[in-house]
C-alpha cells in the first residue's frame, strides 16, 4: 500500500527508521557497559517496547500506572520502572496489584510518598523496590542534597514492604561531571551507612552518546530516541535523516502568494516550541517556516511565494516527537514509502 491512501492530518512513524534507532543506541550501550532502560512516553507502543526488550533493553520506564498497565499487555515486558511520586489509594491499589504480575520498582522524593508505598506494600510476598529521585540539577522532581538522599533512602530501607534500590536522576543536559559528583556524594553517605546502592538510574536523549561521561550511572533511561525530532536535531543528537516520525498534512488554502495554510495545527503539531523557530521543519522545503497555530489550522509562510497548491501533501518533523505521537488515537506505520496500516496508541491518555 502507498502512503496516498492516508487521510490527513496523520502521524506517520517509520518503523526502520525507529528500528535502526534502538539498535544504535543499545550498541553504543552495550560498548560501554550500560543498561538500556527505554522511557516508553514518547512511542506509548507495546509493539516498540517489545523490539526495545528483544534488542537487549532490561526493561522499560514509565511515569505513570496506567501507562505501565497498557505496556504490558502483551507479556512481552516484565520489568517496569515507574519513575513518578505515585499518590492516591486508587493508584497504590492498582501498582499493589501490578507489581503481582511483573517485576516493578518506583521512585520517590519525599517521606509522604514513601510511607504510602509502605502502607500498600506492608505484608506483600516481597518487598518494593524504591529508588529515591534526586536533583542534580535539572530542578524538577528530586530530593535537594545528597544528604537528604542519604537520609531517604535509610528511611525506605527500615520501612515495612519497600527494599532501597538505588538513586534516579533526570539530569541537566551537558553537564555529566556535577551529576557524576552529586551522585558520587550521596552513593557514599548510604554505603556509610551499610546500605547498599545497586542501581543509578540517569538518562536524557540529548546526552545520550555522551552517557559514559557519567560513569557511575548502572543504567540509562532514554525515550525521545526512538523517534527523534526537531530538538534533538537543533541539540546535535541526530540528523533530519533519523526522525521516524513525522506528520502528514495537506494544504488547505493558498490565500496569498507568500502563504499557505495545512490541517494540521496545535491538535497535531502542538505549540511546543523548545527553543526553535516555527512549529515543525518541512521535509524538502527548508525555505518555508510554519510560524502560528491554531487548533485546526498551521499557516505556512515564506519570504518569497511558498510554491505550494492546494490539495498537495508535505511531511513535517515535529519539535517535540513525545507530545505529538500523544495527540491521535492511532498513527500510520510505514517502512520508507511502503504503508503498513494503522495501530493504536495503546499508552494514549493515560495520566493517572
Amino acid at each position: 500500500m502507498s502512503l496516498d491512501g492516508i487521510d490527513t492530518p496523520a502521524v506517520l512513524v517509520d518503523l526502520d527508521k525507529a528500528e535502526a534507532n534502538i539498535r544504535a543506541f543499545q550498541a553504543y550501550a552495550d560498548r560501554h557497559g550500560l543498561k538500556v532502560r527505554p522511557h516508553i512516553k514518547t512511542h506509548k507502543l507495546p509493539r516498540l517496547a517489545a523490539y526495545q526488550v528483544a534488542q537487549g533493553a532490561v526493561g522499560i520506564t514509565c511515569q505513570k500506572v496506567s501507562e505501565a498497565e497498557a505496556m504490558v499487555v502483551g507479556g512481552e515486558v516484565d520489568d517496569v520502572l515507574i519513575t513518578y511520586n505515585i499518590l492516591g489509594e486508587k493508584k497504590l491499589r492498582r501498582l499493589r496489584a501490578l507489581s503481582e504480575r511483573i517485576r516493578l520498582s518506583v521512585v520517590a522524593d519525599n517521606l509522604v510518598v514513601a510511607e504510602g508505598l509502605s502502607a500498600t506494600f506492608r505484608g506483600a510476598e516481597g518487598p518494593l523496590d524504591v529508588l529515591v529521585e534526586c536533583n542534580t540539577g535539572a530542578d524538577r522532581c528530586g530530593v535537594e542534597s545528597p544528604e537528604a538522599a542519604a537520609e531517604l533512602a535509610k528511611a525506605i530501607e527500615a520501612m515495612p514492604g519497600l527494599r532501597f534500590a538505588g538513586l534516579m536522576t533526570y539530569p541537566p543536559i551537558g553537564k555529566p561531571g556535577a551529576v557524576a559528583d552529586w551522585l558520587g556524594r550521596a552513593k557514599a553517605l548510604i554505603e556509610a551507612e551499610g546500605i547498599g546502592v545497586p542501581t543509578i538510574s540517569s538518562g536524557g536523549s540529548p546526552d545520550i552518546w555522551k552517557a559514559h561521561e557519567m560513569p557511575l550511572a548502572t543504567e540509562y533511561r532514554v525515550g525521545t530516541y526512538v523517534y527523534n525530532d526537531g530538538f534533538l536535531v537543533g541539540q546535535g543528537t541526530c540528523a533530519w535523516e533519523d526522525c521516524a516520525l513525522t506528520v502528514l498534512a495537506t494544504v488547505v488554502s493558498v490565500p496569498a502568494e507568500n502563504r499557505a495554510v495545512i490541517d494540521a495545527g496545535s491538535k497535531v503539531l502542538t505549540s511546543d516550541l523548545l527553543g526553535l523557530e516555527g512549529h515543525g521543519r518541512i521535509l524538502g522545503r527548508p525555505d518555508l517556516a510554519i510560524d502560528q497555530l491554531s487548533e485546526e489550522h498551521g499557516r505556512i509562510v515564506s519570504e518569497g511565494p511558498v510554491g505550494l497548491a492546494v490539495g498537495q501533501r508535505l511531511r513535517i518533523v515535529p519539535n517535540h516527537a513525545c507530545v505529538v505521537s500523544n495527540m491521535l488515537d492511532q498513527v500510520e506505520l510505514v517502512r520508507g514509502e511502503t504503508y503498513l496500516g494503522s495501530t493504536p496508541v495503546a499508552a494514549r491518555g493515560k495520566v493517572w
